[in-house]
């Protein structure tokens, strides 16, 4: 498998396991669903992880550099959107603690997908624009 391909399958299914996470955390209240939730949010998290490295290693594949102002913005919103995530993860832990609903939780999780989001369009733009080093 290509590395590009490698990439592309990782991405879609950590796409899928944070679709997870953000449909079962609309539903937290029933104990199952919180369960549900809690489990996508680890198997998203693992995810993550696979996507990263194997965006790390298709980047081997491009000059980067070459893609200028982008890969500088991409740069800062991946490891924006990476740090984001921890915000939620503290918010968790509170609402499971307290077991109340909080809206900074829900309001710090949209943040982190949107992040990851736009961190995504800018990295596919980026490896669309940078040539090609093999």
């Amino acid at each position: 498998m290509t590395p590009l391909v490698s990439f592309v399958v990782s991405f879609l299914v950590t796409l899928a396991g944070l679709i997870g996470v953000l449909i079962t955390g609309l539903r937290w209240r029933k104990k199952r669903r919180r369960a549900l939730h809690l489990g996508f949010v680890g198997l998203s998290l693992a995810l993550l992880a696979w996507t990263i490295h194997e965006a790390l290693l298709l980047g081997a594949h491009y000059d980067l550099e070459a893609a200028g102002w982008i890969f500088h913005v991409h740069m800062l919103l991946a490891r924006a959107a990476t740090v984001s995530l921890l915000i939620p993860a503290m918010g968790g832990i509170v609402v499971l603690r307290t077991g109340r609903h909080h809206t900074a939780h829900r309001i710090a999780a949209f943040t982190a997908v949107a992040l990851v989001t736009l961190a995504a369009l800018t990295g596919f733009w980026m490896i669309g624009v940078a040539p090609s080093v093999d």
